[in-house]
């Protein structure tokens, strides 16, 4: 009915021209130019707007030339109909046809009253069109028109940064801020356009910074109510490392919050991110827990929980955690053997191994499934099996994990090689683990404690020991090593400091380093000291050796 009624419609509008000109004879009365101007403006809008209305029918039948081709039409008729052109110049720029766009919105400019979102609007295309001199002219007009409109200040922001010219960028930017009484919207815009900048220019990145703060200063003096801009603020303080002064707005955001979906939760997840960058557990954890509220079956919440409480040495806590992720997602591998760590950690000897069964029987055979095996069954003193899955692990990394193989498996190894009597083997292991970290205190003074034990290689042991002493100069267990050591070189008054330290430091009497220091005073000729150092490990922990010790002693 549209295309039909078009002629039908102009053929009214000229008779009705045609007759008042007759009128105007008959009637001696002339018409002016502007009221003949008028009809004839109001016809065309009459055809322009047809033509619109036929490409809408054109266009929802599928019919995208033939649309394209009537609203290029009616453009032409009406260039002076902003939200035309703009409506058409998008359709052809939809359609990948950039030039057609660039010749609607050329002939609407053309008209010396456009706006500045027209020349905007032509800046782009022309950038598009690689017109790059005459994008930054149309852009610094559309500025000129419109000193409010941001998105010409993107447009001038975009082109310097893609043409290397940073300065100029930063530039616009200050230009956009200069003036006074802007809105908060406005002002929290061009804080982003500051941040791409940080990110794309990273000489400019400290400038940036400062002066994208100061302008969120000026958008928080203005107390803007809307959500979204208090969010933004937030994410915005968050992109520029001030997460301290992000989370209060997130928090009083969290009070005003809609009911969208997923948002809060979103917000939440903010925050735990922030607290965690600035190890503030409790309250990564609160923030989680606050999710699982809304939504009590994500199994990923209860893994960053497990992971946080793991992280503040807190593994049966952990384990719960876990546990419920394993329940909701049995096909999460990693958390398996989180699961499995967290049990070993809290002492949770068979569930551990159970765990660990489960994963074996589920997933391929993995180095950690092996490797976390070793050091459960090492925690129960079942050093024979800890050495097979040892083994076992280590032989699954050289086929394609060999990073697995580090300083710390190599320690764990030698520690269970060393316990079962192999200490040929556990020798090479922690060889091995001080090649890959030469100053590993640990490995250093298991070894060195090893050969004093077994009273071979004794000066290498004691520069061992002491080189870990150095490193942790109040660790109990490393001052103990360098006492024994140095009893075992006969130097019982050397040996009798460094225990003496070991006592001091120690956290609660151990029964090893009391039967060292009943060796040691009884090497002194001090008695009295040694029987009670002695009795005093045995009383810590029943040991044969150590009771025929005192018991000899004992005798007359």
């Amino acid at each position: 009915m549209l295309l039909l009624g078009l002629p039908f419609l102009l053929l009214l509008i000229g008779c009705r021209s045609i007759s008042n000109r007759h009128a105007a004879s008959d009637s001696t009365e002339v018409r002016s130019v502007d009221e003949e101007a008028d009809d004839l403006d109001i016809a065309l809008k009459a055809e322009a707007h047809a033509h619109y209305g036929s490409g809408v029918i054109y266009d929802l039948n599928g019919e995208g030339e033939e649309a394209l081709r009537e609203f290029e039409e009616a453009a032409k008729l009406d260039p002076e109909n902003e939200s035309l052109v703009m409506d058409v110049t998008r359709r052809f720029l939809s359609a990948k046809q950039p030039e057609k766009a660039l010749e609607v919105v050329g002939r609407a400019v053309q008209k010396g009253d456009a706006s500045g979102l027209l020349y905007a609007r032509l800046a782009a295309i022309q950038a598009q069109l690689g017109q790059s001199e005459k994008s930054l002219e149309s852009g610094r007009l559309a500025i000129q028109k419109s000193p409010d409109l941001l998105i010409a200040y993107q447009q001038l922001c975009f082109y310097y940064l893609q043409a290397k010219r940073d300065p100029e960028a930063l530039a616009v930017l200050d230009e956009a801020v200069r003036r006074p009484a802007l809105t908060a919207d406005f002002l929290i815009s061009v804080v982003e356009l500051y941040i791409t900048i940080s990110v794309q220019a990273p000489t400019l990145r400290d400038q940036a910074k400062v002066k994208a703060l100061e302008v969120l200063d000026r958008a928080a003096q203005l107390h803007p109510a809307n959500i979204q801009l208090r969010l933004a603020m937030a994410d915005h303080l968050n992109a520029l490392g001030e997460s301290k002064r992000a989370a209060p707005i997130y928090l009083d955001a969290l009070k005003d919050l809609p009911d969208i979906p997923n948002l809060r939760e979103r917000i939440h997840a903010r925050l735990t991110d922030i607290y965690l960058r600035n190890e503030d557990h409790q309250a990564a954890a609160e923030q989680l827990k606050a999710i699982l509220r809304t939504d009590p079956t994500n199994p990923q919440i209860y893994y960053y929980l497990g992971s946080i409480a793991m992280d503040d040495k807190k593994p049966a806590e952990a384990a719960e955690y876990f546990s419920k992720t394993v329940l909701l997602n049995p096909e999460f591998e990693q958390a398996y053997f989180d699961l499995a760590n967290a049990q070993i950690s809290a002492g949770k000897a068979g569930e551990d191994l159970a765990t660990l069964g489960q994963a074996r029987k589920k997933f391929s055979d993995s180095f950690l499934v092996e490797y976390l095996s070793g050091i459960a069954f090492n925690q129960q003193k079942a050093y024979r099996q800890a050495r097979q899955h040892y083994t076992a692990a280590e032989v699954m990394a050289q086929a394609g994990e060999t990073k697995r193989l580090n300083q710390y498996f190599y320690f764990q190894a030698g520690a269970a090689n060393e316990r079962d009597g192999e200490f040929e083997q556990a020798e090479k292991y922690f060889n091995k683990s001080l090649e890959l970290a030469p100053d590993f205190a640990e490995a250093l003074n298991y070894l060195g404690y090893m050969w004093a034990e077994r009273g071979v290689n004794l000066e290498k042991a004691r520069v061992m020991i002491e080189k870990a002493v150095k490193a942790e100069p109040e660790n109990d267990a490393f001052l103990d090593s360098l006492g024994w050591v140095l009893f075992k070189l006969n130097q019982p008054q050397e040996a009798l400091e460094a225990l003496l330290k070991a006592v001091k430091h120690a956290d609660e009497p151990d029964p090893t380093m009391c039967d060292h220091l009943g060796d040691v005073y009884q090497a002194l000729g001090q008695r009295d000291k040694a029987l009670e150092s002695w009795r005093k490990s045995f009383s810590l922990e029943a040991n044969e050796a150590v009771r025929k010790k005192f018991e000899g002693s004992e005798k007359p």
